[in-house]
């Protein structure tokens, strides 16, 4: 089922059309409740409805900075991450900071702009007006507050929950692709190792690129099929392929491969950069007949990792870079549902140049130090 994109979609133009529809429905809905207050209730009927207006107007300003200090503050950096105790303590400090500015803004500002717009004067002449403006402030805070965490919340959990219905039918999905393209991989091992023994004397560089390719396939078999794999075995895989492609190209190829890294047990979803690497052999150095290059580097700094890859190719080959390829498409998605919002993937498209650009917070499960570099130059 498709969702609404009004309520749903993170555009710019959808944020803000239903932040506008909320708050001209929360200003209007609090001009109605305050003009049935006891006391304006006491004016003519084509005055009362203007004051109330006016009110509700003032007082949407400290509405508005609840409702957004407690979405996209104190739920997303307090409650989504467990520590309730603080989050409960910043919203009580919030709630009685929105009913103070309420207070004042209903005790010392209000009662100026009644008398110059609607010559009413005198509204609050009791000597705990300003108690009164608090406690008042203090039951709009929390109605307030209430319905944003309320909407904030729901939304989440909705979100999340459709996330994890839509990883359930990818990997379902996944599973019986695989089981109907499947090898018995016993046998498929056992071939490519009498292709290895066979080969070792007669021509080292095809024995060498049976062995890479028998790793890559016992990787993809057997350790892709976990939700996680530790970050050192996924860069090792990557390397591993890229040196078959290098074997492919000979001395042809201007390679720069580096990485950098400071690993604590950091894990990664499998298989998610060997399309970005493949895709600029597959359409970018393979359709260069003349110095076909790739720079490609790869640091993690706490739990982050960086990855930037530069590739060269041709003005013929823009058509396949603009669709992005089905690789290309495929890391998005899986981007979009494993690290929502803990990854950045730029795509830079020019006449002769591909850049990829992607940055990625991991999960860190088990102390590991890893330091990996290597790099290659017309290989």
């Amino acid at each position: 089922m498709e969702q609404p994109p009004f309520i749903f979609s993170d555009e710019r133009k959808y944020r803000f059309r239903r932040h506008l529809v909320f708050w001209i429905f929360w200003w209007l809905f609090f001009a109605i409740l305050y003009s049935y207050t006891p006391k304006i209730s006491l004016l003519p009927n084509f005055t009362r409805l203007p004051i109330a207006a006016i009110d509700s107007l003032f007082f949407l300003l400290p509405h508005m900075f609840l409702a957004y200090s407690l979405m996209y503050y104190v739920i997303p950096k307090f409650v989504f991450s467990g520590r309730y105790l603080r989050a409960a303590v910043i919203a009580l400090l919030l709630f009685f900071l929105t009913a103070s500015i309420s207070a004042v803004i209903g005790t010392y500002i209000l009662p100026v702009v009644r008398y110059r717009l609607f010559s009413v004067s005198d509204w609050y002449s009791t000597s705990n007006s300003f108690l009164n403006s608090l406690l008042a402030g203090l039951r709009g805070a929390i109605t307030i507050g209430g319905i944003a965490a309320a909407i904030k919340l729901m939304k989440y959990w909705y979100v999340k929950e459709q996330r994890n219905l839509q990883l359930q039918k990818e990997n379902t999905e996944a599973q019986v692709q695989l089981l109907k393209a499947q090898v018995q991989p016993h046998f498929l091992f056992n071939t490519l190792n009498n292709i290895y023994s066979h080969t070792q004397t007669t021509s080292p560089v095809a024995a060498n690129m049976v062995a890479g390719l028998s790793g890559l396939m016992r990787y993809i078999l057997y350790e892709a099929s976990s939700p996680l794999v530790p970050l050192d075995k996924e860069l090792n895989m990557i390397y591993d392929y890229i040196n078959l492609e290098k074997m492919r190209y000979g001395n042809k190829l201007d390679l720069h491969f580096d990485i950098t890294l400071q690993s604590e047990g950091l894990y990664i979803a499998p298989l998610l950069l060997l399309p970005l690497v493949e895709n600029s052999f597959k359409h970018g150095t393979s359709n260069m007949l003349e110095q076909p290059w790739i720079n490609l580097k790869i640091e993690v700094e706490k739990n982050q990792m960086r990855m930037k890859l530069i590739n060269g190719k041709l003005k013929e080959t823009e058509k396949n870079y603009q669709d992005c390829g089905i690789g290309i498409k495929n890391v998005q998605k899986r981007l979009s549902l494993l690290y929502a919002d803990k990854h950045e993937l730029n795509i830079i498209n020019e006449e002769e140049v591909f850049i990829v650009n992607l940055k990625v917070d991991l999960e860190q499960q088990e102390q590991k130090v890893i330091t990996l570099s290597q790099e290659f130059i017309h290989v």
